[in-house]
């Protein structure tokens, strides 16, 4: 079990997603960076299916109330084991009592803590990431009790770390490809859609990341239609979204873009005022 002292800006059990289930409108939800969230459950030795917590900005606290082991990967929050600097992407060892807390922010906006065996949660269709209506918590609270896998076994201390290559928080471009109605674009809106440099506006989160700077619209509505995780729409006000983890299954505004899974998870990482460049991916 892990107890919840102090929760920060926002965490959440999160998995790898609730596939399958559009056709009703669920979405697929699960942590918006699924890089760091296969480094960490990796590290700890879990299937790649296993339930991590996803911490925005850290400013929280756990303590353990069991022995396990733990990996902290994404976001460099400035993590402490009992007062003592913890490295990330590392395995490490957790004695009953121990509490977790993080500090200053130092690089990227979420960070995954996976235990072994994973965070044990109620599973809703399949998964067991939180989402509003869909799960009985959205978010964890202070006090919370969730549960996590046992140990029942030695394991051997080890001071091994994995590089991680930090281009995926600095990385300035989004690579993603063409989308169905994109070709509906004149060559003017072609062109501004790879040479702007969009900022995000502070309208971002797991739904979705509205950007600041406009391209003219020009476009008649569309039907409403399938959109997925990684969609570029643009609105009538010119203004583009880019679809997060979160998103709802369909929309009517038209899908000029659709970012590849690396660079959802790129994206994921930046927060308001972050910049970045489309690249498109020739076939």
């Amino acid at each position: 079990m892990v107890k919840v002292l102090k929760v920060g800006l926002y965490g959440a059990v999160q998995d790898a997603g609730r596939n399958g289930f559009a056709s009703i409108g669920v979405p697929i939800s699960g942590v918006m960076d699924r890089y760091s969230f296969t480094i960490a459950n990796s590290i700890v030795g879990n299937s790649l299916q296993e339930a991590v917590l996803e911490v925005v900005f850290g400013g929280m606290k756990l303590q353990f109330l069991e022995d396990t082991y733990i990996c902290i990967s994404g976001g460099d929050f400035s993590p402490k084991l009992n007062g003592v600097a913890v490295t990330l992407n590392s395995r490490i060892s957790i004695v009953k009592g121990a509490i977790l807390s993080f500090g200053k922010v130092n690089y990227g906006v979420r960070c995954y803590i996976a235990v072994k065996g994973g965070f044990l949660t109620k599973k809703v269709m399949g998964s067991s990431s939180y989402y509003q209506n869909i799960t009985e918590s959205y978010r964890i609270k202070k006090n919370d009790i969730l549960p996590i896998g046992s140990v029942n076994h030695f394991i051997k201390r080890t001071n091994a770390s994995v590089k991680i290559a930090q281009s995926h928080f600095t990385n300035q471009e989004l690579m993603c490809y063409l989308g169905p109605e994109f070709y509906l674009l004149n060559d003017t809106q072609k062109k501004k859609l790879f040479q702007q440099t969009f900022s995000i506006s502070k309208d971002n989160n797991r739904m979705g990341y509205r950007l600041n700077e406009t391209i003219k619209n020009t476009l008649v509505s569309i039907l409403t239609s399938a959109v997925l995780p990684g969609t570029v729409q643009l609105t009538p006000s010119g203004k583009l979204i880019v679809l997060m983890r979160d998103c709802q299954v369909t929309g009517g505004y038209p899908r000029v873009l659709q970012l590849t899974e690396r660079a959802i998870n790129i994206l994921s990482q930046k927060t308001t005022n972050d910049s970045f460049k489309f690249n498109k991916i020739s076939i």
